[in-house]
């Protein structure tokens, strides 16, 4: 049987997605995890950021050399880049034989075919209804423990830097009952922790004989197979998180108390711009409400810096914000702005790029901050903690992740990878609890 490899880049959905392609051609490619017997290269690429996109121009030079010692290599881009570039990067890419966008992934044995006879290919049309949700996808970058289920595929919110909705296209959900029955194959299968994603999993909606199903009550049903299975989410926008979705994560165990909750920007004027719907005194409510319902709850979010036309001020009110919500981690990053998204057409990209980058220093440092401090607050607390691996520092150590999505670093003991242990915490780093196993 022929090889197959397949290198992912970007965020969790794209590793789900690598593994439905994996489920795709399994017919007549096995999944190899040494590049060099390859017969067949896949680059599942992410377009958020221009750094993601040169990063993978770069890659495919280097692809290129290894293709002119190995003639017959086929080599296929995938994902959002794939999608947004399409025939431009084909003929700009000598060595690139296909390309095929997030909804066509049912192409690729075609596609490949045509490759085959030397013909450059590919298909990047987008669905309304593809879900891919009666394909079982192959999990073979997997470490037994962890799994992601994609519930829905697409969005409908079209915040004007993002280019989701014109390389991912519009919102659709997957049947709840495939869910259901993909989550309880990784049970059987012997998996400890399930995470859900959608580009909005909050705007998951699913009717089925007479039963109409949001995503409170699909998590609820995920949560219900099994107490011993964590299930986790990603990822939630702030107009669309309820009371209910908030209540069924405080009243199930298992259900992770973490909510990845992206704001972006602190400052109205921003967030108008962003058109995240959505404003700073709303976001905040919604905080308050978590921690209320949820007082162990972790929040993280998604921050960008220097979006088209920030004051100082606005920048000043992202860290306000910062500081009065408390987070436990935040992805952080400069705009960069997308020729596709509607700020390229509104508006201008007027921050210095000097400007940016000090903005973003000065957000990550005080989310370092934060982060210390929120890990400090958990000195002499005792977590249930689920066994992932061996830490990368110290072969005598374990390391595993709370409900909260903090990782623990801990001496072995009496456990295995998949076990779950109680550990007290007695010091922390930035990014790190340090803790003893306790009885």
């Amino acid at each position: 049987m022929k090889k197959l490899y397949i290198e992912t880049y970007g965020c969790q959905m794209n590793v789900a997605d690598s593994e439905v392609v994996a489920s795709i051609l399994a017919d007549e490619y096995q999944i190899s995890k040494d590049i060099n017997e390859a017969d067949l290269i896949l680059i599942n690429t992410c377009s958020v950021r221009d750094h993601a996109e040169q990063r993978i121009r770069k890659r495919l030079a280097e692809l290129g050399i290894m293709k002119k010692k190995k003639p017959f290599l086929q080599i296929g881009l995938l994902g959002c880049m794939a999608e947004r570039v399409k025939e431009k990067l084909l003929n700009e890419e000598n060595a690139l034989d296909l390309i095929a966008g997030p909804d066509a992934y049912r192409s690729l044995p075609a596609l490949i075919q045509e490759a085959a006879i030397g013909k450059k290919t590919f298909n990047v049309m987008l669905s309304l209804e593809e879900t891919y949700d009666d394909i079982d996808p192959i999990r073979y970058d997997t470490n037994g423990i962890s799994a992601f289920i994609s519930i829905m595929r697409g969005c409908n919110n079209f915040c004007t830097y993002c280019v989701v909705p014109y390389t991912r296209g519009r919102e659709r959900s997957r049947s709840s009952q495939t869910i259901i029955r993909e989550a309880q194959q990784l049970i059987n299968q012997g998996y400890k922790e399930i995470t859900l994603l959608g580009q909005n999993v909050n705007s998951y909606r699913s009717e089925e004989n007479g039963e109409v199903v949001n995503f409170a009550r699909l998590l609820e049903k995920v949560a219900l197979l099994s107490p011993h299975v964590r299930v986790r989410f990603a990822t939630s926008h702030p107009k669309d998180i309820s009371d209910e979705l908030i209540a069924t994560i405080a009243k199930y165990d298992n259900c992770c108390k973490y909510i990845h909750l992206p704001v972006q920007a602190g400052s109205n004027v921003m967030l108008q711009r962003m058109n995240r719907v959505y404003t700073r005194e709303y976001y905040l409510e919604r905080i308050a409400t978590i921690k209320r319902m949820i007082p162990d709850c972790a929040i993280a979010t998604d921050i960008i810096a220097g979006f088209c036309g920030e004051t100082e001020e606005d920048h000043q009110q992202t860290l306000s914000l910062m500081r009065e919500v408390g987070y436990s981690a935040a992805y952080m990053f400069k705009y960069s702005e997308r020729e596709c998204a509607m700020a390229a057409k509104r508006f201008k990209d007027d921050i210095p790029d000097e400007v940016k980058g000090r903005r973003l220093e000065e957000i990550i440092a005080l989310q370092q901050e934060l982060s210390l401090e929120s890990n400090k607050n958990d000195i002499g607390k005792t977590f249930e903690v689920l066994v992932e691996g061996a830490s990368k520092r110290s072969e005598n150590d374990y390391f595993g992740r709370n409900s909260q999505n903090k990782v623990l670093v801990f001496p072995k003991e009496d456990c295995h990878f998949g076990d779950y242990v109680k550990v007290k915490v007695e010091s922390c780093s930035t990014a790190t609890l340090k803790g003893v196993i306790v009885k």
